[in-house]
């Protein structure tokens, strides 16, 4: 009997099937061994970042972790935070050439005694004119009283009466220092005592008002900060009176200022030089002057 081309002879047969057997046992044996590779080198990677040791190990995760990161849609990525942890908003004025060298700034000042850090910016458009250290944080004093008079003026009508503490009565530094303890006063004289003299005291009072305590108004204070993108600004106290945890650098100085000037009560008075204000004393008017009030006599240096 002829055999047909196309058939296998029977031996030829049963060698290919033990062939094929073999070639899946060997597929399956190299299937089997990365699986226990794998699972042997995330067991290492654990014991490496359990011990603190397997530097090549957490190596090779942080570049993988960054890799995914960068993949990641930027509004899953981590936030950049305030220096109270508070996630930071895009600054409400953007300063056009701060990342510029300072010698291409448009304004060039020779001091003889140079400041540690200062800024020259256009009020409206931002346009940085001149620039020295505008990142660098330090304290910042009385320069405090722009996010307090900020928050005074968001939150309370001029008309609004203030009581008196003896917390703000008993504040050190600069003062109004006529403040009639436990009487009320009108609100809007409390922000020109404020804004003029520098009043630490008018600061005690006012942020006890708006908050309920000062410390609760410090919290208020760091919270606007990270909403108006400050990064480099911490609030330890509502006057500024010294204190290490307080402290700000010239260019989120400059964003706020921005912002303070965009407030009329806030722009009216500081561009005032005097002002005569209803007050609980005897004679019933405070008389103020920029940085100089005439607490002590109560009694104005020139005719009102």
């Amino acid at each position: 009997m002829s055999i047909s081309p196309f058939l296998t002879p029977t031996g030829h047969s049963r060698n290919r099937r033990a062939f094929a057997a073999r070639r899946r046992r060997r597929r399956r044996l190299a299937a089997f061994a990365v699986i226990v590779l794998a699972a042997a080198a995330v067991l290492v990677n654990e014991i490496g970042l359990a011990s603190g040791s397997g530097g090549h190990a957490r190596a090779a995760r942080h570049a993988s972790s960054a890799k995914h990161a960068a993949q990641l849609p930027s509004a899953t990525r981590a936030v950049a935070r305030s220096p109270v942890g508070l996630p930071l908003a895009k600054p409400a004025l953007a300063l056009a050439g701060i990342s510029k060298p300072p010698q291409q700034d448009p304004v060039q000042i020779n001091f003889a005694h140079p400041p540690r850090a200062g800024l020259l910016f256009n009020l409206t458009t931002g346009q940085v004119l001149w620039q020295h250290n505008a990142f660098v944080r330090m304290p910042i004093a009385s320069l405090t009283k722009l996010m307090t008079a900020l928050l005074v003026v968001q939150s309370a009508p001029p008309n609004a009466r203030v009581l008196i503490t003896k917390q703000a009565v008993n504040m050190p530094g600069s003062k109004v220092g006529v403040l009639p303890l436990g009487r009320h006063v009108t609100l809007e004289s409390l922000l020109y005592g404020l804004l003029l003299p520098s009043g630490n005291d008018a600061a005690v009072a006012l942020a006890q008002h708006v908050a309920g305590s000062v410390g609760k108004f410090v919290t208020l204070m760091n919270q606007e900060a990270a909403k108006l993108g400050l990064g480099c600004t911490r609030y330890s106290s509502p006057s500024g009176y010294y204190n290490a945890n307080n402290f700000s650098c010239a260019a989120d100085l400059a964003v706020l200022a921005h912002i303070d000037m965009t407030q009329p009560r806030i722009a009216k008075i500081v561009g005032t030089y005097e002002a005569v204000l209803p007050f609980p004393i005897k004679g019933g008017k405070l008389y103020l002057y920029n940085n100089n009030p005439c607490s002590s006599t109560n009694t104005p240096a020139s005719p009102a």
